[in-house]
């Protein structure tokens, strides 16, 4: 039985209900703010179907993308070909990972650091983004929000449905069941997705996903204990929205490579 991830399409779907245009605008927007120069080139991190590659690689940056799972890459490099664009795909660790250059935007997307299950893991990851940054590069990780763990009203709900091209789907990412080990801080999260199109009989996807919680302060210990980035900036969703604000939904931190001490 294959899973989620060995299924990219039906993972792209089960995604779409992200507007990924709209979010590439703002983080081409924090590269004019944060560094003062547009970003030429970018490599998106653990990037599944690397959507955020591919809309950079349709507004003129050389874009890569870099994934572990054989699968995925493989239709993220089909993905960009039919739609005529040219995004280079790397299979390779997000922590362990030499493409010799930089880039002027480094990207991890919808939380993909909870694939990250130690600090040290994370510690590592944070390096090797860190040696890939250009001056005046910026390295954005988009994470969950504390909240969605830590409080009984978490900001984005576990199911939902999604409806593209002919085909319905409905999605439930984690169960009540499915509880956070108190020591590890990794919950097994049950995931179930039904696929109907047309009159054929639906296609259940059920997986289990070991899923890493990670505070804000455990991302800023990650942070110095790397020593190789420093944060530029912090935000509760893709805009102006405060980590702290009650709207905040995302925790998405801006880094910059460290100044030498």
């Amino acid at each position: 039985m294959t899973g989620i991830y060995d299924d990219p399409w039906a993972y792209e779907l089960a995604c779409s209900f992200r507007n990924v245009p709209a979010e590439v605008d703002v983080l081409l927007s924090w590269c004019a703010e944060h560094s003062g120069t547009p970003a030429g080139t970018a490599l998106e991190l653990a990037a599944g179907p690397a959507e955020h590659a591919r809309e950079l690689a349709r507004r003129g940056i050389r874009a890569t993308a870099l994934d572990l799972n054989p699968a995925m890459c493989a239709y993220a490099a089909e993905q960009a070909k039919l739609a005529g664009l040219e995004v280079e795909v790397v299979q390779a660790d997000m922590t362990a990972f030499d493409l010799g250059r930089r880039f002027g935007l480094v990207i991890t997307m919808l939380d993909s650091t909870s694939h990250l299950m130690t600090l040290d893991a994370f510690t590592a990851h944070l390096d090797r983004a860190a040696a890939h940054l250009a001056d005046g590069g910026l390295y954005v990780v988009e994470m969950s929000h504390p909240k969605d763990r830590l409080t009984d009203e978490p900001s984005v709900g576990t199911a939902w449905t999604v409806d593209r091209d002919g085909v319905h789907a409905t999605v439930r990412w984690g169960e009540p069941s499915d509880r956070l080990d108190p020591v590890t801080q990794i919950a097994d999260d049950h995931v179930t997705m039904t696929i109907a199109e047309g009159d054929r009989a639906p296609r259940v996807i059920r997986d289990v996903v070991p899923y890493r919680f990670w505070t804000a302060t455990e991302l800023t210990a990650a942070i110095r204990l790397s020593g190789t980035l420093e944060v530029v900036a912090q935000y509760g969703d893709f805009g102006e929205v405060g980590l702290a604000d009650p709207e905040a939904w995302r925790m998405i931190t801006v880094l910059r490579r460290a100044e030498p001490s």
